[in-house]
């Protein structure tokens, strides 16, 4: 993961807000010990900071700042139409962090939130004794890294290890762990365990480059999806969200080529194939925040409140990448995504 800083602003984290019912929490204590030098303002609920009118996300990408609370309500959801569930009957996803480290362009939180700035729910075993009360009454596949990268923010909350620990004792819970992170050092900790996937979301250099700031490289990505692959980890390659540009089929057949030169396809869960999809009313709000973005202002095809890319590039793209990986995967381990 590339710095948290930026020489023309204030740096990332410089102003820390924390919930008054929360300030001696010891998750609190912890974080704020990893910041000295950062201010800390006492609020009386998050969205007090969080949801406030007329935030520039722009402005606040190159100065982000951190906010501490406690989750009330539900906590663990079910699984909306535009994730894949990966044949699973009970799938959920949680929001334990909202917002993320990383500034992808595309990425669905910018129409979803009115801030860039990052929220942590310290209160981790709320949402552990929820998953506790599903699993009472079935099996739970549970999402914990959509609405962030958790594992981009291991070093500051740790929640990646404390979610594993967790799962280590919860043999009807099955863990997936999204990332565009290649943090080995972090990786490495973490046991290993049959139940936590670790999914590792792939796009051509020139994508990362262009839209995905601040990730690290698609070789960083396969080093360390080589990595845990190797240790004995479920690891799952995510070619989701395909995202158009001149050339595309060039450059996602060279990000193939650089994936089977690092990657034991038959070591492989499973992938998953999908094209760029948002809620419309997401992308709507996206597009006033991204005036100049190409990616968000693609002309779309609206579907059942969805705005996808038209049919014929929709299945020409999925179609493309889905052909490929079948001449080294098994056709039943590709999930794609469908409308």
């Amino acid at each position: 993961m590339k710095s948290l800083s930026n020489d023309c602003f204030n740096p990332f984290f410089s102003h820390i807000y924390v919930e008054k019912s929360i300030c001696n929490h010891w998750r609190v204590r912890e974080i704020l010990e990893k910041f000295p030098a950062a201010e800390v303002i006492e609020i009386q609920h998050y969205k007090d900071v969080f949801c406030r009118s007329r935030q520039s996300h722009a402005l606040q990408y190159r100065a982000r700042k951190l906010i501490l609370a406690a989750r009330q309500g539900a906590l663990l959801y079910e699984g909306a139409p535009v994730c894949q569930s990966f044949g699973n009957s009970y799938f959920y996803y949680t929001s334990c962090v909202m917002n993320c480290v990383f500034d992808c362009e595309y990425c669905y939180l910018k129409g979803m939130y009115p801030s860039a700035n990052l929220v942590v729910f310290v209160n981790l075993e709320d949402y552990f004794a929820e998953a506790e009360r599903i699993l009472l009454s079935h099996p739970l596949y549970l999402c914990i890294s959509y609405d962030t990268d958790l594992t981009a923010l291991e070093k500051i909350i740790g929640y990646v290890e404390e979610w594993c620990a967790f799962a280590e004792k919860q043999p009807d819970l099955t863990l997936e762990i999204r990332t565009k992170c290649a943090g080995f050092s972090d990786f490495q900790k973490l046991p290993v365990l049959s139940n936590v996937i670790w999914g590792f979301s792939l796009s051509p250099q020139k994508v990362i480059e262009r839209f995905e700031h601040h990730t690290a490289s698609l070789t960083e990505r396969l080093a360390c999806a080589a990595q845990r692959l190797q240790a004995g980890c479920p690891v799952r390659l995510c070619f989701d969200p395909m995202i158009y540009l001149p050339g595309w089929k060039e450059e996602y057949g060279e990000m193939l080529e650089q994936v089977y030169g690092v990657i034991d396809l038959e070591k492989v869960l499973d992938v998953s194939v999908g094209s760029f999809r948002i809620a419309q009313d997401y992308l709507k709000r996206m597009r006033k925040q991204e005036p100049d973005s190409a990616v968000v202002w693609f002309p779309f095809q609206r579907e059942k409140g969805y705005c996808h890319y038209p049919d014929r590039l929709m299945e020409e793209m999925e179609g493309f990448l889905t052909q490929r990986l079948e001449s080294r995967i098994p056709g039943e381990k590709i999930f794609r995504w469908r409308v």
